[in-house]
């Protein structure tokens, strides 16, 4: 049963495994469409479904989402203005400027290869966002039986991120310090300070890396079958959410059915 007050915390509160499945499974089904009008409807909709159901910041969400999006305006001119040479030659022209012509065949080409990058990161950033690094993988162990010795890895890996940035500024701080900031800027300075700055952070993560190793095992990560202190189950709810994800996609193609312009993939690329 779900709480009061709690709708807008449903994306978070899923199971991260049967989440992750929906993402692909939606990737998939979307790869199989080439047509703006299924990609334009099932976008519209996750970003609905996002809106309605999960709790993430906006501005990072149009911070991520910002470059895909100036990714997918590259992709538009760049497939519209030079289109593929087997594409209708009695296509409609549309604009033309010099040599470049725009037709609406090579219009719809774009059109539908934009909006696909654009999809496939709506439903990367629904994922991302609204799952927690832990649950993720407390849920791959328990859900998909990944070994806990590479889930606790992974993790501690990803710990280490913040400590590497820190030791990162400090050498630089000391490097301001000792001069060193003051060389020529030039391609083989870069290479210097790559050098100067990869080897010390590459020395601590092995330091790091085994004194990890050796925690682990001396705690019993040895791959063999442990027990939970926090349990992750799959609910109904999950399945009922996964089903509502996936019907903004079955609704995309049932629209460019009844429309007459389902499309589907067939190497267009």
């Amino acid at each position: 049963m779900i709480r009061s007050g709690a709708l807008g915390e449903l994306l978070n509160d899923m199971n991260p495994s049967i989440k992750g499945l929906t993402v692909i499974t939606g990737v998939i089904l979307m790869s199989l469409a080439f047509d703006p009008v299924t990609v334009s409807v099932s976008l519209i909709y996750i970003l609905m479904i996002t809106v309605i159901f999960g709790r993430i910041s906006w501005r990072r969400w149009l911070f991520l989402f910002v470059p895909f999006f100036i990714l997918a305006i590259g992709y538009f001119w760049t497939a519209a203005l030079f289109p593929r040479s087997d594409l209708p030659q009695d296509s409609p022209l549309l604009l033309s400027w010099g040599p470049l012509k725009l037709t609406v065949a090579g219009f719809n080409l774009a059109l539908s290869l934009a909006l696909r990058t654009l999809m496939f990161s709506a439903l990367s950033l629904l994922f991302v966002l609204t799952t927690e690094p832990v649950k993720f993988m407390l849920s791959l162990m328990q859900q998909c039986k990944l070994p806990p010795k590479l889930a606790y890895g992974i993790l501690a890996g990803f710990r280490f991120l913040p400590l590497f940035r820190e030791e990162l500024l400090i050498m630089q701080q000391a490097h301001r310090i000792r001069g060193i900031w003051r060389e020529k800027r030039n391609i083989r300075s870069a290479l210097h300070a790559f050098k100067r700055y990869s080897i010390p952070l590459l020395a601590s993560a092995i330091r790091k890396s085994e004194r990890v190793a050796v925690a682990m095992v001396s705690r019993g990560f040895t791959g063999g079958k442990r027990d939970f202190y926090y349990r992750m189950t799959i609910r109904p709810r999950d399945w009922m959410l996964m089903v509502i994800v996936l019907a903004g996609i079955a609704l995309g193609y049932t629209v460019s059915y009844a429309l007459g312009t389902l499309t589907w993939y067939g190497g267009q690329l």
